[in-house]
């Protein structure tokens, strides 16, 4: 992955789950591209991830079924890239969603139960 250099944002949306799939030739090396993302962001920018909530404590294990990814696995792995989570917003929370049912479920499609996190590069 190449990204220019002093970013003020990167989005991801709803994709971060895709990252890492069942077969290692689809597998994204998340640690080194949260790392790329990082030194293509100028101090003080803005990694902004939006992804759709797995049960607490399962990690990747519902990624390449249900497309939904433990919030806590996102945050541990983009913190450890070197950015700090400044905001872990419940705008998109839908605490109907059991977190059990594909994100593609009918019906629940659009009302899954959703993690907003907001990470910054530190200004060093």
């Amino acid at each position: 992955m190449q990204l220019p250099a002093n970013l003020d944002a990167v989005m991801m949306v709803q994709f971060y789950h895709d990252l890492k799939r069942d077969s290692a030739s689809e597998t994204v090396d998340t640690a080194d591209m949260n790392r790329k993302i990082l030194a293509a962001l100028k101090p003080g920018g803005i990694y902004f991830v939006i992804d759709h909530n797995a049960e607490a404590g399962s990690g990747w294990r519902d990624a390449s079924t249900l497309h939904r990814i433990d919030p806590a696995t996102i945050k541990s792995e983009v913190t450890a890239a070197g950015f700090e989570l400044v905001q872990d917003s419940t705008l998109l929370a839908n605490p109907a969603d059991d977190r059990k049912q594909s994100m593609r479920t009918e019906g629940l499609r659009g009302r899954t139960d959703q993690a907003v996190l907001v990470f910054r590069k530190p200004a060093r």
